[in-house]
């Protein structure tokens, strides 16, 4: 394709399109310029004009971004005009030391991932792209900006040897990774610590920029030394708890001296907070060094100097106003120190009686204390955020059971005092006031901290005592539940009902139902008491004064409490889709375990609820416009509860089951005439939405064979057929697609056997011709949307393909239905779906199949279930149809989700063992069998095409064995015994290029290694012999990691054995 743009002015304009354009069409414009810029053979020239001539930083941006994806192509450039390119942007940022500093970075990207990629590049016996550091040299020597542009450079290559980037072998970017660790990374970090101590040596002037931006990119240097990923291990950022530095044996040296810690101390001392808390960061990682790299004494004696420092920083607490998310921290280390007690074998006192309860008072002012200040100055509400509300009272929860009776009593103390404040307020004649919102909010806090308290009965040790005082606690809390509810709907608010259901649940875990057996091991009998009374007095312990107050004696009671509050909230706050989910989730966790289930059927709410569930009783069950479709979602929610409920006496009587349906059936009968009479399609779809999801709950919580056959009997043949033309009728609208097949899968799931029907019953094949007609249905409608892009590809197509996918699955392995019957009788569903199968999967790139979890979940288990009982469909398939699927396989083996890797080599385990047998058994089958063996035939030639598919996927297994970290083994053993008989000249070609590879004196060593893989090994597939090779693998994937542990990483050679 021809440029349109040649000169310097129309390259500009591309530019501003490109960064700070507004025009959505211009910027797409712009983008496919770039990359027709890129493939251009003129990309380097114009890159070249952009950078010399350019007036603006955005035109030095674009050469940048084109130079950056120019050298990060899979097949690079040639090695001087990479070397050209290294040392012309050296030049350039030496010569404009003062660019635009998002210029400066983008020009230093180029560099390092030039450097990354050339690292084992040899030219006249040197390593000709090692040389940066040297370069980097000259830019310190210089003037302040110059000096802060080698740090950059250091920074910035440091970064990309630790970017893992998943396009590339990860073999070879762990042989680079760790000669950079051995070569550079020591000396880079004694590079900036003694730039650190220069700048500590003379004053410092904080005024000055560019003296400040230099301390910056130092400490920045320093942290991305300490953050390299030192041994492979992929550390998950995402988690809570910090994780061991592996800091290597040869550094042992700085981290002994203590000058590199106070180095450090005092920088965190002397510098602004915005660099001081980059100085902290630094201190983190020195902390969490792995304590294997110290003796006893020498780690005695750095934990004391952290410590000393520590105490420092917390003694001058100056900067703790730019530290909000501190609580989290301070909790978890109250809380593991708190959990800690009982294993502590010191006679020292720990004084942890005494601090943790003013920890734990000081949390519960400052949470009251925080809300006056957030309702008058409107700012942004803690309580909005449940997600960090509920992780730090479940951190609080230990903490506060430590000298219980003081934290109790602070709690029963402000809670009685906010209470009667609230009900004078309740009563006054302004009651919408700012002090109502500041009460309610105090309420709100106090309720979540009672119900943490009290659901911190089961991490720390109890007494009869205490749960008496819990008893006091939650009195309160359920009388307010009793005051807020008399009052509805006046009386209401969101943020209270959501600390109410958070206490509800921790009281249900802590003493209803299983947990109240479990819990009254700690009873101590009083003397002369015989076993029957035990469990009585206990629960009087726990229930004293509830009883007095409200009449709840025991768990039963509680239980009716927690029904009434459900039928309330659903009644009455069906428009408010937070209280409704969390409540239908709390119904649905009392819901779960026979005693409990026994329990409730009694209650009259629960009875109710069992004949009522129509929107008229609980508006949440409407289809109107004020609720939106996603609201939706908490209906499978409730109905999976009100199955559970109904199950419980319901056994075979289908007449009380017709009786629960019946709304569901009205709601059907609506839909089907109104759809014969073609008016309210809004209406409608609305409906289905709700009844897909009601049904979908329903038939989740059917796991008995008698229940799900009354619900069969109950959809088919009537009410199929209507989902059917619903996915006709709104194939391209996700929200309604989606819960229609979500329920088609559900219904396919053969949990607990509840499939498998009488002998003379057709259901199951019945059930398989419905869900192939939807699935073909979808299948055929989606693919008429054409291209979509990006942002709209997963929900409007690949999500819906995935629960085709994953329903399809279900039914290949549900083992309800004879898949021969319908080719034995001419039927074509059996086909169609396969056929359906194939088109949708050839409509999705191999690159979404992986990108998107969801999918890559359900398509790697489906190909898994083709292979195993239906690989006569897998060698029918077309030529190009079945290089796609052994590819999606060899790309999948790869991949660091387990699920699918694992698939994939059971998957192709079964394609390599139908191989084999048929090789083994060619020219021996009679005659009957030659179908079969044509099969086999068309696959065995199909190998012989393409002979490089089973070799790279071979390449693959032996390079995961070798060289990473590899979790699923046994899986990987599997498939790979199969590829070496198959391709015994090709693995002997892999392991001679890998022996060859290494220094002569492991040679040797290696050789034996790959000998006493194939020990005992025969040339057959039977399961002993399969479990021998596994054995074997396990072995030498020990001994090939300790001989090359100690490899020198100086070689040249790659280890990269797919290359």
């Amino acid at each position: 394709m021809a440029l349109h743009f040649q000169s310097l002015a129309e390259l500009e304009v591309l530019c501003t399109h490109l960064y700070i354009g507004t025009d959505l069409t211009q910027r797409i414009e712009a983008e496919k310029a770039l990359l027709e810029l890129i493939d251009s053979p003129e990309c380097l020239s114009k890159c070249q004009l952009l950078l010399e001539q350019g007036t603006t930083s955005y035109a030095q941006l674009l050469a940048a971004t084109c130079l950056s994806k120019l050298v990060s192509r899979v097949s690079p450039l040639p090695v001087e005009q990479r070397i050209d390119i290294r040392n012309y942007i050296l030049n350039y940022v030496a010569s404009q030391p003062k660019l635009a500093p998002f210029v400066i970075q983008a020009l230093i990207q180029v560099i390092a991932k030039i450097t990354k990629s050339g690292w084992f590049e040899v030219q006249k016996d040197q390593f000709i792209f090692r040389e940066i550091t040297a370069d980097v040299k000259k830019f310190l020597q210089g003037t302040v900006e110059h000096c802060i542009i080698g740090v950059i450079i250091l920074s910035e290559l440091t970064q990309e040897m630790n970017l893992v980037d998943y396009s590339r072998p990860s073999a070879k970017h762990r042989k680079i990774a760790t000669s950079f660790r051995d070569t550079s990374l020591k000396d880079i970090l004694v590079l900036a610590c003694s730039l650190l101590k220069e700048v500590l040596a003379k004053p410092l002037n904080l005024q000055d920029q560019s003296q400040q931006n230099l301390v910056m990119q130092v400490l920045k240097l320093v942290l991305n030394c300490l953050n390299f990923d030192f041994i492979g291990s992929s550390a998950d950022e995402s988690a809570d708890d910090l994780c061991t530095v592996q800091i290597p044996t040869t550094w042992r040296t700085i981290f002994l001296e203590p000058e590199t810690l106070d180095l450090f101390f005092n920088l965190y001392h002397s510098l602004p907070p915005l660099l001081s808390q980059l100085a902290l960061s630094c201190l983190v990682q020195f902390a969490s060094t792995r304590r294997s790299l110290f003796s006893s004494p020498e780690r005695a004696k750095y934990l004391g100097n952290l410590i000393k420092g520590v105490k420092r920083i917390l003694e001058n607490p100056q900067h703790w106003e730019f530290a909000p998310n501190s609580v989290h921290y301070l909790l978890t280390l109250w809380q593991r120190m708190v959990a800690s007690v009982p294993f502590v074998k010191s006679t020292e006192p720990h004084l942890l009686d005494t601090y943790a309860p003013e920890i734990t008072k000081a949390f519960i002012t400052s949470r009251l204390e925080s809300v006056a200040i957030v309702v008058r100055d409107n700012l942004d509400d803690p309580l909005d955020d449940t997600a960090t509300v509920f992780q730090q009272l479940e951190q609080l929860c230990t903490v506060s059971r430590c000298d219980y009776e003081k934290t109790c009593t602070l709690l029963i103390q402000l809670f009685d005092q906010n209470a009667q404040n609230y009900q004078k307020l309740l009563h006054s004649a302004s009651g919408a006031t700012v002090d109502m919102a500041i009460q309610e909010g105090r309420l709100a806090w106090l309720v979540y901290l009672v119900g943490t308290v009290v659901g911190g009965r089961l991490t720390y040790t109890s007494t009869d005592e205490h749960d008496a005082m819990d008893g006091e606690l939650s009195c309160r809390v359920f009388q307010l539940i009793s005051l807020m509810d008399t009052g509805l709907p006046q009386c209401s608010n969101e943020k209270i009902e959501l600390a109410v259901l958070w206490f509800l649940d921790q009281f249900r875990k802590t003493y209803v139902g299983d947990q109240l057996q479990r819990t009254s091991k700690v009873v101590r009998l009083r003397s002369g008491e015989s076993r029957g009374p035990e469990k009585a007095w206990r629960i009087v312990k726990v229930y004293a004064r509830m009883s007095e107050v409200l009449g709840i004696t025991d768990d039963s009671h509680v239980l009716e409490t927690f029904m009434t509050k459900i039928v309330t909230n659903l009644k009455y706050w069906g428009r408010c889709e937070p209280v409704i989910s969390r409540t239908l989730q709390f119904l649905s966790d009392i819901s779960v375990g026979y005693i409990l289930l026994k329990k409730l059927v009694k209650i009259d709410a629960v009875k109710f609820m069992l004949k009522n569930h129509t929107s008229e009783h609980f508006p949440f069950l409407g289809i109107s416009d004020n609720y939106s479709l996603s609201d939706f979602r908490c209906r499978t929610t409730f109905y999976t509860a009100l199955t559970r409920l109904l199950m419980v006496d319901l056994g075979e009587d289908e007449d009380e089951f017709e009786n629960f349906m019946l709304p569901l059936t009205v709601s059907f009968e609506t839909v089907l005439q109104i759809f014969n009479n073609n008016f309210k399609q809004e209406d409608v779809k609305r409906m289905l939405i709700g009844l897909a999801r009601d049904l979908r709950g329903i038939a989740f919580a059917l796991n008995t064979k008698t229940s799900y056959t009354m619900l069969f009997d109950w959809m088919y043949p009537t009410y199929l057929p209507i989902l059917q033309r619903a996915i006709e009728r709104w194939h391209g609208e996700p929200p309604c697609t989606t819960p229609i097949l979500k329920l088609m899968a559900e219904l396919m799931q053969n949990r607990s056997q509840r499939l498998n029907f009488d002998v003379s019953s057709p259901n199951g094949i019945l059930l398989f011709r419905e869900a192939s007609k939807m699935i073909c249905t979808y299948g055929n409608q989606i693919l008429s949307l054409g291209s979509l892009s990006k942002d709209q590809i997963y929900p409007m197509k690949l999500k819906g393909i995935s629960i085709c996918y994953s329903a399809l699955k279900s039914a290949l392995c549900g083992n309800y239905v004879s898949f021969g019957v319908f080719k034995l009788y001419g039927d074509n569903h059996f086909d169609n779906v396969l056929q359906a199968f194939v088109k949708m999967l050839l409509s999705v790139s191999h690159s979404d199949l992986l990108q998107y979890r969801k999918l890559s979940q359900s398509y790697y288990p489906l190909l898994e279930c083709l292979t195993q009982d239906h690989m006569s469909f897998i060698t029918n398939l077309e030529p190009a149809v079945l290089l796609y699927v052994l590819t999606s396989i060899s790309e999948g083996l790869t991949t660091l989700d387990t699920v699918v890797s694992s698939s994939c080599c059971t998957s192709l385990d079964y394609i390599v063992t139908y191989l084999f047998k048929h090789i083994a058994k060619e020219g021996k089958k009679p005659l009957r069998y030659r179908e079969a063996a044509q099969a086999g035939q068309r696959l065995l030639h199909f190998m012989q095409q393409n002979p490089d598919v089973l070799q790279q996927m071979m390449s693959v297994l032996m390079n995961t064995i070798v060289f990473e970290d590899c979790r699923n083994q046994w899986s990987v053993s599997r498939p790979l015994l199969g590829l070496i008989l198959l391709n015994e000249k090709y693995f002997s070609e892999l392991r001679a290029s890998l022996i060859n590879s290494q220094p002569l004196p492991k040679q040797e060593v290696l050789a034996q290694c790959f000998r006493s893989l194939m020990e005992g090994v025969e040339q057959n597939l039977s399961i002993k012999n399969r479990d021998r090779f596994t054995q074997n693998l396990s072995v030498f994937r020990r001994d090939v990691a300790e001989a090359l542990r100690s490899d020198g990483s100086t070689e040249p050679c790659s280890l990269d054995m797919m290359s």
